[in-house]
């Protein structure tokens, strides 16, 4: 079946309505419809399979100029699927392909076949979880996953709860809320934010906090950034010291937010001594509350998974280098039942297509905190089960998110989790090993175990260790740090153009590894995050050696 491009001059709309009525899944069974649907499909899919090739990006990159894009008008006549299906597959011109083991960009998964048919199923029936009456059982996909998460991250399932929400800002979101309300007793959502309530988390968490803040009210002012340590974990020494000034103040703390999983190092907060510090303050400070612990991690909650892993017997046959790692990972994240909340990314470490994020409470009943009085809605809820949307920030909150996560959380279940967690890591490892060798290179969050690995590159005849050590604590170093940053990024640049033309392993770029302190600076960093389960030991061979050609061209050049 073909639908041809429709001239609606001088026809009457019914004419035209048979026609539309081919651009939608037919809603009762139907052969032929069905088939053209499933076509449609696997042509789409045809003709993005041409655009792939050894480059881990489909097709050719784009120029960035959008000038033309903005002055389209709104087309006047109906196109045909098969326009529209050709169109869209050209939009996936210049996407990374992110299953490709040659895409070591960011932390951005490719989704499981298994997750990316829940997306679908929830794009043709179009599910909103706000109430079960409009979703039916994908809201019981919800109640599942939601159940399966709170036994993994060790929650008791009875009084847990928890819904999907919009992105790991969303979960920050939801978790600052939650701390404000409980600070206020309940009343913050009908009279507003009437005192100058302080949030602490460390410099480098998460920049959705400073939104959540902004976005809540409650003022980015009253963010409170407690320094971190080399390991790029909140420093506990700095943190119990602020909140006693704090406190001896006279000033209301109502959040602390742990990372469990930073998103340039992988860096991990103790978790465990945050929430005895809290609780030992609000004991001697004789508290009226205390502050609400939110755990934001995004990215490195699924290595829960190993909390009852035999690193002892490895039955996975891991090695040495890749058991510390994963060892070290989970004594902390293994302890996310201290906090409060937590959020969780499964479009993230999760292996699933975008948007699908969790935010977890310890006590279901903080949530009716949040509640709106059912009749502001009268058009709602005179029956069914399953009211979120009562206390939900979204009035339209999509199926997708819950039963692609509920689709992995099944598919994979702990086992299929380790592999591809303890591949990523395993990958990681063997790069950094490689690495260590070069005396030109120095890892940056050596002390953080996880999928991705932070490098600098120096100069021939600099000291790559020594000059790092500068860079963090010598303030006369300062012009030298900012020249060793333009260094690496033309150094990254190279190789980043080669492997958009499939000559390269595709790395990525911060500007801002961290401060490097007394006003030296930002240092930058090239950046390898692992996510493919296709990566291999030829892979990371690969990117070495793309590092060592492209400082060999650039290092003579460069006068220190």
């Amino acid at each position: 079946m073909r639908t041809e491009r429709v001239n609606t001059h001088h026809r009457h709309y019914s004419e035209i309505l048979d026609a539309l009525k081919i651009c939608f899944p037919s809603p009762v069974s139907n052969p032929v419809m069905d088939g053209y649907f499933v076509h449609t499909l696997s042509c789409f899919l045809d003709r993005v399979d041409g655009l792939k090739s050894a480059s881990p990006i489909l097709g050719s990159t784009l120029d960035g100029d959008y000038s033309a894009q903005r002055a389209l008008p709104m087309p006047e006549r109906m196109s045909s699927i098969e326009q529209i299906t050709a169109m869209l597959a050209d939009y996936c011109r210049g996407m990374v392909v992110w299953a490709h083991p040659n895409a070591q960009a960011n932390v951005i998964p490719p989704p499981t076949i298994a997750s990316i048919t829940a997306f679908i199923a929830s794009a043709i029936y179009n599910p909103n979880i706000i109430w079960d009456e409009y979703s039916a059982r994908f809201a019981e996909a919800e109640i599942e996953a939601v159940a399966m998460l709170a036994d993994l991250v060790g929650y008791e399932r009875e009084s847990a709860g928890g819904v999907f929400t919009f992105g790991g800002t969303g979960t920050i979101l939801y978790g600052l809320k939650l701390a404000l309300e409980k600070i206020s007793g309940g009343r913050a959502m009908h009279e507003g934010i009437r005192k100058p309530y302080k949030i602490l988390a460390s410099g480098v968490s998460h920049y959705s906090r400073v939104n959540a803040a902004g976005w809540l009210g409650l003022g980015t002012e009253n963010l409170v950034t407690v320094p971190t340590t080399l390991q790029n974990e909140m420093s506990l020494t700095h943190l119990e010291s602020e909140l006693r000034r704090r406190f001896e103040a006279g000033e209301e703390v109502a959040a602390i937010i742990a990372t469990l999983g930073t998103t340039d190092a992988f860096g991990i907060d103790d978790l465990a001594a945050i929430a005895d510090i809290r609780d030992a303050l609000a004991e001697e400070y004789r508290l009226p509350y205390r502050p609400h612990l939110h755990a934001d991690a995004v990215i490195g909650w699924p290595w829960s998974v190993f909390k009852d892993y035999d690193f002892e017997l490895n039955p996975l046959g891991f090695h040495a280098r890749t058991l510390r790692s994963l060892q070290d990972s989970v004594e902390r994240i293994g302890l996310l039942h201290r906090a409060d909340s937590i959020g969780l990314d499964f479009h993230k470490t999760g292996y699933v297509p975008y948007v699908s994020s969790a935010v977890l409470v310890k006590n279901r009943d903080d949530l009716a905190l949040l509640s709106r009085d059912p009749a502001q809605m009268p058009y709602l809820y005179q029956f069914g089960h399953y009211h979120p949307g009562l206390f939900t920030l979204e009035c339209s909150r999509s199926g997708a998110g819950a039963l692609a996560a509920l689709a992995n959380l099944r598919l994979l279940g702990k086992e299929g989790y380790r592999v591809i967690l303890g591949h990523s890591v395993e990958m990681s490892e063997r790069l950094r090993e490689l690495l260590e060798e070069l005396d030109f290179v120095h890892i940056l969050n050596g002390g953080n175990f996880g999928p991705v690995t932070l490098f600098r590159l120096y100069p021939p005849g600099t000291a790559a260790a020594a000059a790092y050590r500068r860079e963090l604590t010598d303030p006369a170093y300062a012009d030298i740090l900012e020249r060793h940053n333009r260094f690496n990024r033309e150094i990254f640049d190279r190789m980043h153009a080669k492997a958009v033309k499939g000559e390269g392993v595709l790395l990525s770029w911060t500007d801002a590894y961290r401060d490097a302190g007394r006003g030296n600076g930002r240092i930058a960093a090239i950046k390898s995050f692992i996510m493919s389960p296709w990566t291999d030991r030829r892979t990371i061979d690969r990117v070495v050696d793309q590092v060592w050609r492209a400082w060999e061209v650039c290092g003579p050049g460069f006068s220190a």
